[in-house]
């Protein structure tokens, strides 16, 4: 039988599938972060129970940590507490955490990578819900609930559904002045915030193969604004590159005998989607977003939409509000609009490549006074 990349890791990873009941998938990998693990934590003292396999685990603090003066006490009593349990619990356990004081501290998903602690065909989860980042390097990997991180930590499994499959196949090449975010944004507001709801999504065709590592992990990224479980680019010779040498990869024989595992995970040739998504790369113009929602974007050649031209009643409902809240008027060429602030996320764009991208940034940046 053929089957997709998402049905290959699923079934390698597949523990059991009884009638009337969830079916139990094996977890490879366990990222872990403050906010969503005290209580977790505190599940496992309750019902006396140990972390099954701590070497699972990666733990960073990266959701409360201050952005300066990392020197003196973190004045916020919440923040303060989380950070301390964490350390805490992280230390009784016997787990890798990378505290703010480790020169590999960052945010969960840009460090992960960096160490090379996520490979093709795992199945991945954090308490965090971009987790679907590292579905670039061909892994299944969805953020989960606190209950959940319990139950991972606790059994190495987790009950989950099983997703529906889409590919999304871009062809041709981008602009050089289009990014991965442009093509994640451009396939949101084609399908919807609602349009990837219980599939896993598969990234194929000659403009994903073009992008580099960190613009497959922009593009997994937002697998979830488009409401999918988590987003998946088949394993290739970059990502091969990426990995290769970094400290939680494997290494001599282990890596041949990893590589002939990662290559067979791409999809067969023929193999069945249950939806298909086309789009152009040439037709893919820098995305801007007009409205409150994800989906409510156009190209920066285009102009900001009129209610009228959505023959949907709630998206036309939907599209006054977003005009009334962001105090734009239908039809203003996006163009004509100013910008008076720039803001930089660490999570989506927040990469080395991201803050250098020489094409991209500098005529944008040159006009304002920031």
């Amino acid at each position: 039988m053929k089957k997709t990349m998402y049905e290959k890791i699923w079934d390698s990873h597949l523990v059991v599938d009884e009638a009337g009941q969830a079916p139990l998938i094996y977890v490879d990998r366990h990222l872990m972060h403050e906010v969503t693990s005290p209580q977790a934590f505190e599940g496992l003292k309750l019902s006396g129970r140990k972390v099954r396999n701590p070497h699972s685990i990666l733990a960073t603090m990266d959701h409360c940590v201050p952005t300066k003066n990392r020197d003196l006490p973190i004045a916020d009593p919440i923040a303060k507490k989380q950070i301390e349990t964490m350390a805490d619990n992280c230390r009784e356990n016997g787990l890798n955490l990378y505290d703010m004081k480790n020169p590999n501290n960052g945010v969960i998903h840009v460090v992960v990578p960096e160490h090379g602690f996520v490979h093709p065909g795992m199945v991945v989860v954090c308490g965090d819900s971009h987790t679907a980042t590292h579905g670039a390097f061909g892994a299944l990997a969805f953020g989960i609930g606190t209950s959940e991180v319990e139950h991972v930590m606790a059994t190495q499994t987790l009950p989950q559904k099983k997703s529906k499959t889409m590919q999304v196949v871009v062809n041709g090449s981008l602009s050089k002045y289009a990014s991965a975010k442009d093509i994640a944004l451009a396939i949101t507001g084609k399908i919807g915030t609602a349009g990837g709801t219980g599939y896993v999504i598969e990234y194929t065709g000659s403009a994903i193969r073009e992008l580099s590592m960190e613009g497959r992990m922009t593009l997994c990224n937002m697998a979830i604004e488009a409401g999918a479980r988590a987003g998946l680019v088949a394993p290739d010779e970059k990502t091969y590159e990426y990995l290769k040498g970094r400290e939680f990869a494997p290494a001599g024989d282990y890596w041949d005998q990893a590589l002939a595992y990662w290559k067979s995970l791409t999809s067969d040739e023929g193999a069945e989607f249950d939806t298909t998504v086309v789009l152009e790369g040439a037709d893919i113009a820098p995305q801007v977003s007009w409205g409150t929602s994800p989906e409510q974007v156009v190209g920066v050649d285009g102009v900001v939409p009129s209610p009228d031209s959505f023959a949907d009643e709630g998206k036309r409902k939907a599209c006054e509000g977003a005009l009334a809240y962001m105090g734009l008027t239908a039809n203003t060429k996006i163009t004509d609009i100013p910008v008076d602030l720039v803001f930089i996320g660490s999570c989506t764009n927040g990469r080395i490549e991201d803050l250098e991208s020489p094409q991209k940034w500098p005529k944008a940046l040159k006009s304002l006074q920031v």
